[in-house]
């Protein structure tokens, strides 16, 4: 069944459809309203040209160059030599899903009617869209002010078809790396699309926002409310495994320290292990008084990571329906504001945040990795090893979990800190918010093969606890796991392992697994 077109109004986006828009490959329409607000706007912008009024960045020129005043027979050059001189990106190239992010979150800022674009010029944006003609765009060259200017002048070569971009026919599925990469006028000719010619202020309006950094935080916070679930999936099976007590979960304990995430958490734990012939066969005789922090402790410190995914989450849903270019310009006043609504400090922080909590994820999973192949620890057959010695078992799985780990802290230093001045000092604070989002996206990746070290390992501890079978949302995690890779009776590639559980986690086919059985908070 053909998925529901993404409406456009410059308003209503949300986190939600904007994952539905890249894994669904939703086609995207301007609303009429929108239409009719960027008309508005575009009609001011020429009747300031024909006045031959001086307007920063419309007939002036940029940064520094402010004080410059244009010609009216330059404004066309003046605009594509924007686009030219600011394309200069370097490093490895965005990821496909990520660009058509930034293309969406551009078109929906324009969409509002506050920056003087042509319709037309957006209609060829919308084009691109559906078409995923999707902008070849380096990664590197941010400072997270004035936008992302290096990143959205390189989606805007290839709407000028000075470009390049690769046409792919989904973003998710595709083979990027494979797919060929062409020459954009050659790209648009190929569809009947003509490359467009920018007007006054179009190529400032195109480039002056916080896509970039945003399209990473809006794939990362669709992520994160999946991940913070798995991590209590992937917590409740080492809990089995550890034989833990689930006194620690316990309603009344929460109530009294009411954190939202710590209380979901708790809840989401219980769920899990529910019904557990595990846990029933050493309730009343186990000698141990209380379980390591790791166990214990997992609705305080998965808990405070939720809230603070939910927090980053809030800000996201505010940014992506915001108007953040420059200057700003109101058709009912005839008004034109120079600010700062580029600056890119709120996602800079925002995706500083969202790392650190989703790295304590990563940590506290390492724990109790290390705590299940830890014989003295567990309780259980050293390293998890099946004849040990000849057996190395999941030793070296837990060294990989610790290198993630260690990684992740390293790129937890949060970015928004620091500050470079650019242009002569006219802009003397920058948010770094790129760099933040971009590191935040690998300690995302890493989280992910942490915990599928997590869950493979758990899977594996608990084959020496059978015939006794797990809770009711842990033993239908622990058999879709053992759908993709089966107990480890002898040494081999856990490489493979990995990559199976690791691909159950990014396609959420697991989560959707458990949650068929029990509903997760």
């Amino acid at each position: 069944m053909a998925s529901k077109k993404l409406k456009v109004d410059g308003t209503s986006l949300s986190i939600e459809k904007i994952e539905s828009f890249i894994m669904q490959n939703q086609q995207v329409y301007l609303t009429k309203d929108a239409m009719q607000n960027v008309k508005k706007s575009r009609a001011l912008v020429d009747k300031w040209m024909k006045e031959d009024k001086v307007i920063y960045g419309i007939t002036t020129g940029f940064g520094e160059f402010a004080n410059v005043k244009i010609s009216q027979k330059d404004i066309k050059q003046l605009q594509e030599n924007l686009i030219l001189s600011h394309a200069v990106g370097c490093g490895e190239n965005l990821p496909p899903k990520i660009v058509k992010i930034m293309m969406l979150l551009r078109l929906n800022a324009l969409a509002s009617g506050y920056s003087g674009i042509r319709l037309s010029t957006l209609e060829l944006l919308v084009d691109m869209i559906n078409l995923n003609l999707i902008p070849i765009i380096p990664s590197q060259g941010s400072v997270g002010s004035s936008g992302d200017l290096v990143q959205l002048s390189h989606l805007v070569l290839a709407m000028i078809g000075k470009g390049r971009v690769q046409i792919l026919k989904n973003v998710v599925s595709d083979d990027a790396a494979k797919a060929e990469i062409i020459d954009s006028r050659k790209a648009l000719k190929k569809f009947g699309l003509k490359p467009v010619m920018l007007e006054a202020k179009e190529g400032l309006a195109l480039i002056n926002g916080t896509q970039m950094m945003t399209s990473f935080a809006s794939f990362i916070s669709a992520r994160a409310k999946k991940l913070v679930k798995l991590t209590d999936v992937s917590a409740a099976l080492s809990h089995e495994a550890l034989r833990a007590t689930d006194r620690a979960f316990d309603a009344k304990l929460h109530k009294l320290r009411p954190f939202p995430g710590q209380i979901a958490t708790a809840k989401n734990i219980l769920k899990m292990i529910n019904s557990s012939q595990i846990r029933a066969s050493h309730k009343n005789d186990d000698p141990r008084v209380q379980d390591a922090y790791s166990i214990r402790c997992i609705p305080q410190i998965h808990g405070a990571s939720r809230d603070a995914v939910d927090y980053v989450c809030s800000r996201v849903e505010i940014e992506i329906n915001s108007v953040n270019d420059n200057p700003i310009i109101f058709p009912e006043t005839e008004e034109h504001i120079e600010g700062g609504n580029f600056h890119g400090q709120s996602m800079a922080l925002a995706m500083d945040f969202m790392g650190i909590a989703l790295s304590e994820l990563a940590n506290v999973s390492e724990r109790r990795i290390e705590r299940m192949v830890n014989g003295a620890l567990s309780g259980l057959p050293r390293f998890l090893a099946v004849d040990g010695g000849l057996n190395s078992g999941l030793m070296i799985a837990q060294y990989t979990a610790a290198s993630l780990v260690s990684e992740n802290k390293v790129l937890a230093h949060p970015a928004s800190v620091d500050s470079i001045p650019t242009s002569a000092n006219q802009e003397d604070h920058n948010s770094m918010g790129s760099i933040a989002a971009q590191k935040c996206f690998k300690i995302m990746q890493n989280l992910e093969n942490v915990l599928a070290i997590e869950l493979l390992t758990a899977a594996q501890a608990l084959e020496f606890l059978k015939p006794l079978k797990c809770g009711t949302g842990t033993e239908t995690a622990y058999k879709e796991i053992r759908k993709h890779v089966s107990p480890l009776l002898k040494d081999r590639l856990l490489y493979f392992d990995i990559q199976k559980i690791a691909k159950i986690i990014r396609d959420d086919s697991l989560l959707s697994t458990v949650e068929k059985k029990i509903k997760l908070i």
